[in-house]
């Protein structure tokens, strides 16, 4: 009964700013969610193509650019931390596209500010109680799953070699790790969501989870599924509180997890405390 009435409460504001929008734009062709709509499919296919490094090369040498090329080839395969490397590269990558790239046509195209598609601080948090519900939920099915070959073969991004301690390689990659779930969240949840609420209202939501949920492709089909769950869900928190804060609180807390549910499952953790307690000299 709550939920329904949050729900109808979110829904009839989302209408009553649609009606607005339409009743004094009504013969205006809307040519910010034209703009929006190219520039989704945009950014995700050069997130699709440039996220792999081997096609940056491929360009360079297109262009005759051989000795830069061949470096940064070898930066990314044969290097020390080559692993690192890639995962640093695709992150930046994504978080350009996701966040760069809408940031500069919200500025500098709609001349609007970044707090109008879910930077704002002001009430960000006030529904923190639903972020500590959802951790409940999620935690223990995230422990769960992380035990299934599916989730072990595709997490964590970052393979802790056998001997290898989290720090720094594994802490630096959860950084930037961290950083494209943000870009991730703005551009879903805050450029796609609150780009277009103004024609499509409260069906916003669901026509940014369906990208959303393309992204997830390849991945673990539960996780798959599991998105299209969690996309409508962080849309409805967006949608209310105007900010994407906790839809990054969320997707960061329940990666981080699964990463040290993984390694737990595979004994890494145990590993690193023995480590840690050998290092400290509490064993010979």
């Amino acid at each position: 009964m709550i939920i329904n009435r949050l729900l109808l409460r979110i829904f009839i504001k989302s209408e009553i700013y649609l009606y607005q929008s339409l009743k004094k734009n009504l013969s205006k062709v809307d040519y910010k969610v034209i703009a929006i709509c190219v520039v989704v499919p945009f950014v995700l296919t050069c997130n699709f193509y440039f996220g792999d490094f081997r096609f940056l090369v491929s360009i360079l040498r297109d262009f005759n650019l051989l000795v830069l090329a061949q470096r940064i080839e070898d930066v990314m395969t044969i290097y020390h931390n080559a692993q690192l490397y890639q995962l640093l590269y695709w992150a930046t990558v994504i978080s350009f596209f996701y966040f760069v790239v809408p940031s500069i046509l919200v500025i500098c195209f709609f001349r609007e500010k970044l707090t109008a598609y879910g930077l704002g601080l002001n009430g960000a948090f006030k529904d923190y109680k639903l972020y500590v519900l959802m951790l409940i939920i999620m935690i223990p099915l995230v422990f769960y799953f992380s035990d299934t070959d599916g989730f072990q073969a595709k997490y964590p991004f970052y393979e802790v070699a056998k001997g290898e301690s989290l720090y720094p390689n594994f802490l630096v990659w959860q950084l930037f790790y961290f950083l494209q779930f943000f870009a991730l969240e703005f551009f879903f949840r805050g450029f796609i969501l609150h780009g277009t609420k103004q024609r499509f209202g409260f069906y916003a939501i669901f026509v940014m989870t369906i990208p959303y949920c393309m992204i997830h492709f390849g991945k673990p089909m539960v996780e798959t599924i599991a998105a299209i769950i969690a996309g409508i869900i962080l849309g409805v928190l967006s949608l209310k509180s105007r900010s994407i804060w906790l839809g990054v609180m969320i997707h960061c807390s329940v990666a981080f997890v699964m990463d040290l549910s993984v390694l737990y499952r595979k004994g890494v953790l145990h590993d690193q405390w023995n480590m840690l307690i050998g290092t400290s000299g509490f064993i010979e």
